[in-house]
């Protein structure tokens, strides 16, 4: 497969393969010299080490050298298995870390400065920097808090199993998005949304953005159907649609589509086109090992405190930053040992680097000093 050569990928972002990487040939995009201090950038879902594109830069400028990997069942990394009944165990949390411990040890780096990680890549970066704190000498978490190890025997996803007959009780009736895409036809739903996976990924990315007028955030009072109820529907969805169907109301105007600066049609068809190729199972599957017990094994860190120096990034519009009450909190207190402070970037919604890049660099800046 070719490296990526979109016109949008800014130049001086080099895109190349490493293979090897624990079973896979991984797609990474890097800039600044070899050899300097290393950043590790891991994103989210649905997303690609493209959404780092407009960090990059400005961090390599501060003498780092800058690494985001398509993450494992993402972008151009091949050599995961792309169908729905594929064994998960390479999906698990310890599986993650183990690729991302390989692929600096193939690219000959002992440690890094940072690992920083936004979305689903922040509990990646969160639990990378929990067990290995001699490689992952930093870290900042961004849209997703880190609420600490997990429990032996409480499982986020049976808490979703829980509350799901409550959601769906309701004179609304709702779903969680987390058991909605683990479900098995989530992802042909996506590949074949009505509206076109370019439209589709506008309306996601709008619906979940600062520009969207019904992000205006607040915590939650816990863990109710009826709390859980007040978040918008690309987490609390209507029981009877799929995300296609759910982030189509919620379409912009061709005027609000030409007014966005943080992502242009041609960055937009970016997305479409990647996702067009590989699918969006890779990343499902991540979702699923959270229903199947996959990452039991996580638990062996219950009551472990990250202790290398923490902060959080996130959009002071966005709901992430809430969708697990008291999460917010418990990771700058409990979950962590040295936290640097949490940052809430006025205006931004869930793309926080996208959205606001200065912003963000200059939080990073100060961080990585």
């Amino acid at each position: 497969m070719d490296p990526l050569r979109y016109p949008t990928l800014p130049a001086g972002i080099r895109s190349r393969f490493v293979e090897d990487i624990n079973g896979l040939t991984m797609h990474l995009l890097e800039a600044g010299e070899a050899g300097r201090p290393a950043l590790l950038l891991l994103h989210g879902f649905p997303e690609l080490a493209y959404s780092w594109r407009k960090v990059m830069l400005p961090l390599a400028g501060m003498g780092f050298h800058v690494i985001a990997p398509d993450q494992r069942g993402y972008g151009r990394t091949t050599g995961w298995d792309d169908s729905y009944d594929a064994d998960l165990r390479p999906f698990a949390m310890l599986n993650l870390i183990r690729d991302q411990l390989a692929l600096l040890g193939r690219l000959g780096i002992e440690h890094v400065h940072a690992v920083i990680g936004h979305d689903f890549g922040s509990p990646v970066a969160a639990h990378c920097a929990l067990v290995r704190p001699d490689v992952f000498r930093r870290v900042a978490l961004m849209s997703a808090p880190h609420a600490g190890a997990p429990r032996i025997g409480d499982h986020r996803s049976a808490a979703v199993t829980r509350v799901s007959p409550a959601l769906a009780a309701l004179p609304r009736p709702r779903k969680h998005y987390h058991w909605h895409y683990a479900q098995r036809g989530a992802n042909g739903e996506l590949m074949a949304c009505p509206q076109g996976l370019h439209a589709f990924f506008r309306a996601y990315y709008h619906h979940k953005s600062g520009d969207w007028a019904g992000n205006d955030v607040f915590p939650l009072k816990g863990w109710t159907a009826e709390e859980l109820a007040k978040l918008p529907t690309y987490y609390v969805m209507d029981l009877a649609e799929t995300m296609p169907e759910t982030v189509a109301h919620e379409m912009p105007s061709p005027a609000q589509i030409a007014a966005c600066a943080w992502m242009t049609e041609a960055e937009m068809a970016v997305y479409a086109q990647e996702y067009g190729r590989s699918g969006f199972q890779g990343g499902l599957n991540w979702y699923r090992t959270r229903f199947t017990g996959t990452n039991m094994e996580m638990e062996a860190f219950a009551g472990r405190r990250i202790d290398v120096p923490a902060t959080f990034i996130g959009g002071a519009r966005d709901w992430g930053i809430h969708q697990g009450p008291g999460a917010l909190e418990a990771m700058a207190t409990t979950a962590t040992s040295d936290w640097r402070g949490t940052h809430l970037v006025p205006g931004a919604g869930h793309w926080v680097q996208q959205e606001k890049p200065e912003e963000t660099v200059a939080l990073l800046r100060d961080f990585l000093r």
